[in-house]
């Protein structure tokens, strides 16, 4: 009950910074898993960003994606993306761009295997130039954001502050889209306004852990050292994120599990992954990435530095990390000194006493 009394109240001690090469090397693998999915199995593109034709229409005879893409190959189309929804109750169909008398022939070939009229079918034709500027749009509505958030936080902050921020919103686009390559599904405009949004989300986070820590290094820079502050500030808001994204995390999961795969609302399944995965990698980043990689960044600062040799001299700031896994008895004077050098529940500097 201590725990979750300290979680609860921020005062915890839990070495952030010291843990920093395992959240760093836990990052890489993440990154390069992403980018070996996205180099191997691409993005799944829609036909808003590709171009071309998609068809969609019921399956009450259950007709099976090879027989399917075999028809079609009969028709002289290849490279179509067939897919079956709703547990094979219904067709996808995604090809190039036809001509009006080469999609009336795959509209009545799928519709005759799946038992249905041709006139149910769902249709919808992009060209090619419209899906390139949909691509391009959404990619220039990307930059601007990050271009408008780096300025507002340099502003607000500091440019060290923004360009980590920036640097966990990398990470965290990059794992979302390699999950999209490893399970397949369709990045559609919906798809993008999720990413945008989920980018909205990380951010917050990551502004949340550099204000505290800018209100720490005004009230006790001087007495810890940079490394110790970032320790603070993440086991004071810790809690806050981990509530902040659990309240967000159980309706997107909800969203995500019972609307689309239980329900069989698959219109739902790319909006609701991109949130679930953004706001889950967008917290993970904001504490166990941003943080710690500003930290050592700013450790190496000549104030910095300067701070960490007078308190080493003077032995009043040890590292944080030896003093909270040191294995002695937990007296209330070892805690009481290790909340102290964490800076997570800072002691009260001890009145002196008049002398007579």
């Amino acid at each position: 009950m201590s725990v979750w009394r300290d979680l609860y109240h921020g005062s915890t001690t839990f070495d952030f910074f010291g843990a920093r090469r395992r959240w760093f090397a836990a990052s890489a693998l993440i990154i390069v898993v992403s980018l070996g999915a996205l180099a191997i199995r691409h993005l799944n593109l829609g036909v808003d960003f590709e171009g071309g034709t998609l068809v969609e229409m019921e399956n009450p005879q259950g007709a099976s994606v090879a027989m399917v893409r075999d028809a079609i190959e009969t028709l002289g189309i290849v490279g179509a993306k067939v897919q079956a929804t709703g547990g094979g109750a219904g067709l996808r169909v995604q090809t190039s761009q036809l001509a009006p008398a080469n999609e009336d022939a795959l509209v009545e070939t799928v519709a005759a295997l799946a038992g249905v009229d041709p006139g149910e079918a769902s249709r919808q034709s992009v060209g090619p130039t419209f899906g390139s500027a949909v691509a391009a749009s959404a990619l220039r509505a990307l930059i601007i954001f990050l271009i408008v958030v780096a300025l507002f936080i340099t502003w607000r902050m500091e440019w060290k502050m923004a360009a980590t921020a920036l640097l966990a919103l990398g990470h965290d686009l990059i794992f979302t889209a390699g999950i999209y390559a490893l399970v397949g599904f369709e990045v559609t405009p919906a798809t993008v306004i999720a990413i945008l949004t989920i980018l909205g989300y990380s951010l917050y986070d990551t502004v949340v852990v550099y204000d505290k820590v800018q209100e720490n290094v005004k009230e006790r820079g001087d007495r810890h050292t940079f490394a110790a502050i970032v320790n603070m500030s993440m086991n004071q808001v810790f809690m806050r994120s981990v509530n902040t994204s659990l309240t967000s995390l159980l309706p997107i999961g909800s969203l995500l599990f019972v609307g689309s795969f239980l329900l069989g609302a698959t219109t739902l399944r790319e909006f609701a992954l991109a949130l679930f995965i953004g706001v889950a990698t967008g917290t993970y980043s904001s504490i166990f990435l941003a943080a710690p990689i500003l930290g050592v960044w700013k450790e190496g600062e000549e104030h910095w530095i300067r701070v960490r040799r007078r308190l080493e001299r003077r032995g009043g700031d040890e590292e944080f990390a030896a003093k909270a896994a040191a294995p002695r008895p937990a007296t209330t004077e070892t805690v009481a000194s290790v909340r102290d050098t964490s800076g997570a529940a800072p002691r009260p500097p001890r009145k002196r006493r008049k002398k007579r």
